[in-house]
């Protein structure tokens, strides 16, 4: 998979080690979802995936303001909490790599490289700290066919 090469260099400086959860508040009520993309889609690469997020804001990391966030990408593993590492996801920062994209910089859409074939889509709002919330935000996972 290819990315692009910005978000994941700021993302990589970023950790040194694991960020604890600050148990930042979220909105119980807020939602993460993909606009453009939904369930059993067929597209051609690159893939526009654009970010929709109801309830609470966007707000690059390091920024600690209320209510807002900022979007991660789970590609082709199994739903945030059902990890290698289960519910430990939710309370370590994101780590960074080609199955955890990070927008740290607010981004609301990206352009994603992924190979023709059948991958697997998931949305996660981070903290300041690339930390999910508390109560933690993150879309359904969607399996999209690329062509």
């Amino acid at each position: 998979m290819k990315f692009a090469v910005a978000p994941m260099v700021i993302a990589l400086g970023m950790f040194g080690t694991p960020v604890l959860a600050g148990d930042t508040p979220a909105n119980p009520d807020a939602k993460v979802y993909f606009v453009n993309l939904e369930d059993g889609a067929k597209v051609s690469g690159p893939v526009k995936v654009v970010f929709g997020l109801s309830g609470m804001g966007v707000a690059p990391a390091g920024v600690e303001k209320e209510n807002t966030g900022h979007h991660h990408l789970l590609v082709n593993r199994p739903p945030i909490g059902e990890g290698e590492d289960g519910a430990d996801e939710f309370i370590y920062n994101i780590p960074a790599d080609e199955n955890h994209i990070h927008y740290g910089g607010g981004q609301t859409e990206a352009m994603v490289e992924l190979a023709p074939g059948t991958h697997t889509l998931q949305l996660v709002l981070g903290d300041l700290n690339h930390v999910p919330h508390d109560p933690p935000i993150y879309s359904d996972v969607i399996t999209i066919t690329v062509e």
